[in-house]
């Protein structure tokens, strides 16, 4: 019962920070506006900015933190790993390096190609990971899968790092977007990611029950019967579609597939069946949150959201790594 009545005021509290992010920022904008705006647009100034820069950068936030909360929540189970996210096992730095690879090498442009080169880029790089990660006797274990996405995330972070240097044009455009931002977005640019992203998280769900016996580790999930290999492949291909996408429109933003799974295991506990639907909505939450706080940081210039996730995620990330040795 806790659980529903939780959920409920989680989409109240996700209604109010977006309702919020619409109306607030440099300029702020009165709520009554806001609702004219969409009862009775007159194409004024205001209404302009508000369907064309403020509801597109609230949904894409939204989104973006959804997909990034279950991406992590999955990747953790998976890998038995409390810190493992799209950002700490390389697979948002291995999208957004063969983004800026086919940019800048190929000529590649627009939202859909974008999204087909990240896609492609997360599972190359993912792929790697995993591999290195399970190398040895041992199989894959949290140690290993966490210097491996440590490394993979170097080296991709470094390969970026040297492909910007060669073109300073390509560098002024391209930083903002590297640290991750959704500032500046188009609702096109969320529409032609939105299949991906509603694919991975429909994949995530239905692998809930799975990935509850999974948790119980590799053996017991085999002798109950369970393909652990085929739930590991879907659950990455979910990752894939949920952290490719995200990159994508918003670039690698981190931590919140970090922060948010942990939170949502204290509120409800281990089931996946409601982990899951929880980590949307509170990634949700956060994203947008953290968005609306980079417009007062440094007013009236504005602090890409990625930045604001780092502030939040750094502490947490250490918190979360010291009780994981203190447990060990």
């Amino acid at each position: 019962m806790m659980r529903v009545v939780y959920m409920i005021a989680s989409l109240v509290a996700l209604g109010a920070i977006m309702i919020a992010s619409i109306a607030f920022g440099v300029t702020d904008i009165p709520l009554s506006t806001v609702w004219e705006s969409l009862t009775h647009f007159n194409g004024s100034n205001e209404h302009l900015v508000i369907l064309t820069t403020r509801i597109p950068r609230a949904l894409i936030a939204a989104s973006v933190g959804a997909c990034l909360a279950v991406a992590g929540a999955v990747m953790q189970v998976m890998t038995r790993n409390p810190i493992a996210s799209p950002s700490t096992l390389g697979v948002n730095s291995g999208a957004a390096f063969f983004i800026m690879l086919a940019s800048a090498w190929l000529g590649v442009s627009g939202m859909h190609a974008f999204t087909w080169v990240a896609l492609i880029g997360a599972a190359i790089s993912g792929g790697i990971v995993f591999l290195l990660g399970s190398i040895g006797r041992d199989g894959m274990s949290p140690v290993k899968i966490t210097l491996a996405g440590a490394s993979m995330s170097a080296f991709f972070a470094s390969l970026t790092q040297g492909l910007m240097l060669t073109d300073g044009k390509m560098f002024d455009q391209i930083l903002v977007w590297l640290v991750g931002s959704v500032a500046g977005r188009e609702m096109s640019q969320l529409q032609a990611v939105w299949p991906y992203m509603l694919a991975g998280m429909i994949i995530s769900l239905l692998l809930s029950r799975h990935l509850n016996v999974l948790a119980m580790g590799d053996d017991v999930a085999q002798g109950l019967g369970q393909s652990t290999a085929y739930i590991k492949l879907f659950g990455a291909l979910a990752v894939i579609l949920l952290a490719g996408g995200s990159v994508a429109v918003a670039g690698p933003i981190a931590f919140v597939g970090i922060i948010i799974p942990h939170i949502v295991r204290y509120l409800v506990g281990t089931d996946f069946r409601w982990i899951l639907p929880y980590c949307a909505v509170l990634g949700a939450i956060l994203l947008v949150a953290a968005d609306l706080g980079s417009r007062y940081i440094a007013m009236p210039k504005e602090v890409p959201v990625g930045v604001m996730t780092a502030v939040i995620g750094v502490p947490f990330f250490v918190y979360i790594a010291r009780k994981g040795r203190r447990t060990s």
